[in-house]
């Protein structure tokens, strides 16, 4: 065949510094993108969880420990744990679980990027922060 002379293999080469160069990076950005959002979604379904459960119960020590199992229960049904500390309840506007009262739940964390060679610890890491305030019902009774 005359007239191919330009085409010495180097294509092989040129795919195999395109792949490391572009794909490599790609991979791990989607990587660490799909991991946060995971945190994310666990977060919140934590913080709304542990409102509901929080504001069901007869009294503020039950509540207190019924929003925790919720907490921990929502970040293990994304496989994860629940960070401790993380989780903080205040009630706003009267006594706890009073009518007409609220019931504010964060949650703060931070999520280690993959594939960092650090610990968890000493290591780079995205904070993230969860927040949900549940109205208390205006018919419900008093918790004395």
């Amino acid at each position: 065949m005359t007239g191919m002379t330009g085409d010495r293999g180097s294509a092989v080469v040129e795919f195999l510094v395109v792949g490391v160069a572009v794909l490599v990076p790609v991979t791990y950005l989607a990587l660490a993108v799909t991991t946060v959002q995971a945190e994310v979604l666990a977060g919140t379904q934590a913080v709304r969880e542990a409102g509901r459960a929080f504001s069901t119960s007869a009294t503020v020590e039950a509540g207190r420990a019924r929003a925790m199992a919720a907490a921990r229960l929502a970040f293990l049904d994304h496989g994860l744990e629940l960070p401790a500390e993380g989780v903080r309840i205040t009630c706003v506007g009267g006594p706890c679980l009073s009518p007409g009262s609220a019931v504010d739940i964060r949650l703060a964390w931070s999520v280690p990027l993959p594939w960092v060679p650090f610990d968890d610890a000493a290591g780079p890491a995205l904070p993230l922060a969860a927040e949900h305030l549940v109205p208390i019902d205006d018919y419900r009774g008093d918790p004395s």
